[in-house]
């Protein structure tokens, strides 16, 4: 078991206050992406999508507090999960850091933390939407966030193996967005094709746009605090990651925009997935890249993405009803990779490291590594788990 020394603890107001903020912000994330897929998705799924928003979002949340901070950031057992130190939340007080966090009370990192934790499977909803009992999607969502997300999250953010090594991510592209879009991806193979896929090829009319839109833009606030947070105080280097999530969200809805306009006429609906790819690829960079290599990385969002869906859908047939895997997850893990070219050199401290590089082979290569191995473990356990435990039907 690693027990690595804790850094002094020095509480902050100012640091309190915008983690305090930017947790509520990531909290208002779940309910904005029921408004999302409930508005893109027909209107006969609406109160099925919404409710497993809401029942997945209470569980989770408990299934955190009871053992999944523990098992995420408790002390590392070689390097692969956490030991169960903080079953139900003990030794995390109010009034004193964690080795995690040196400025703001271990108990709110551990409930920001929590946000993330919540989101992150019910990303993958918008993939098998439309086909998934409530039963089998609740087993599933469990299991999946017990096998996949603590380990993970373990493995970069909690002192474990990747984190050793040197991968790097700021907010969540790998152990967010790369393991949901690859869990994402096998489900919705797993689930197959809805029976009327062929004639929308996967892209079904949404049932109530200004409902899509409001959750779109929701989603978008709420990732200022998602990133901006993930910085841990309040200073240049939050500022530097809310200025990235702006600015890539916008270029890659921008290139969204003109691809379409050059085949059709442009439709909201890109525009939406055009904003989320731009944010989910910033993610894992936004607090470690300047603005110039942010735009860079939300054009490559944006066109890696909008030719990825067709492909995905038109070529292969795969059926990721709200494409979840190219959105979410390719983007997330481009970032990533992409992190290592720009990354520059800082003295800020993120997640207990501080930033020693800029552009270099031996980061592209750990960052490579490091989305290789979260990405084929999750899709590996993904496939596990609906193979043995979920039975679907289609509408």
């Amino acid at each position: 078991m690693t027990m690595p020394s804790d850094p002094p603890c020095n509480l902050d107001d100012g640091n309190t206050t915008w983690i305090l903020v930017s947790t509520i912000f990531v909290l208002g994330m779940c309910p904005a992406l029921a408004f999302f897929e409930a508005g893109m998705l027909r209107s006969k799924h609406t109160l099925s999508i919404i409710t497993q928003i809401f029942v997945g979002n209470s569980v989770l949340s408990v299934m955190w507090l009871c053992f999944g901070y523990s098992l995420s950031f408790g002390p590392s057992i070689l390097g692969l999960i956490g030991a169960p130190t903080h079953l139900l939340w003990i030794d995390v007080p109010y009034d004193k850091c964690s080795r995690h966090s040196n400025t703001v009370p271990a108990a709110l990192h551990a409930l920001f933390q929590m946000m993330f934790a919540c989101i992150t499977p019910l990303l993958m909803t918008g993939s098998y939407a439309e086909r998934l009992r409530f039963d089998c999607f609740l087993a599933f969502t469990i299991l999946w966030e017990i096998v996949v997300y603590y380990p993970v999250c373990h493995w970069i953010w909690g002192g474990g193996f990747l984190a050793q090594m040197g991968v790097l991510d700021f907010a969540g592209g790998i152990v967010i967005h790369t393991s949901a879009g690859a869990g994402a991806l096998v489900a919705a193979v797993y689930c197959g094709r809805r029976k009327d896929f062929y004639d929308y090829m996967g892209e079904c009319p949404p049932s109530n746009l200004p409902l899509a839109a409001s959750g779109a833009a929701l989603l978008w606030m709420g990732w200022f605090g998602f990133n901006g947070g993930s910085a841990l105080a309040a200073g240049t280097l939050a500022v530097s990651a809310v200025v990235s999530t702006h600015v890539g969200g916008c270029c890659s809805a921008v290139v969204w925009l003109l691809l379409s306009m050059k085949q059709h006429r442009p439709a909201s609906t890109g525009i939406f997935n055009g904003v989320l790819a731009g944010l989910a690829g910033i993610t894992p960079a936004s607090g470690y890249v300047n603005t110039q290599a942010t735009i860079l990385i939300g054009l490559l969002c944006g066109v890696t993405s909008y030719y990825g869906v067709q492909f995905s859908k038109g070529r292969l047939h795969i059926d990721d009803a709200l494409d979840v895997h190219w959105v979410h997850g390719f983007t997330g893990a481009l970032g990533s990779i992409v992190l290592g070219i720009f990354g520059q050199k800082s003295s800020n401290v993120v997640h207990g490291y501080e930033m020693n590089f800029h552009g270099t082979f031996t980061q592209v290569a750990l960052q490579v590594f490091g989305v290789t191995v979260v990405g084929v473990y999750a899709g590996a356990m993904t496939h596990t788990h609906t193979h043995t435990h979920t039975h679907t039907h289609t509408h």
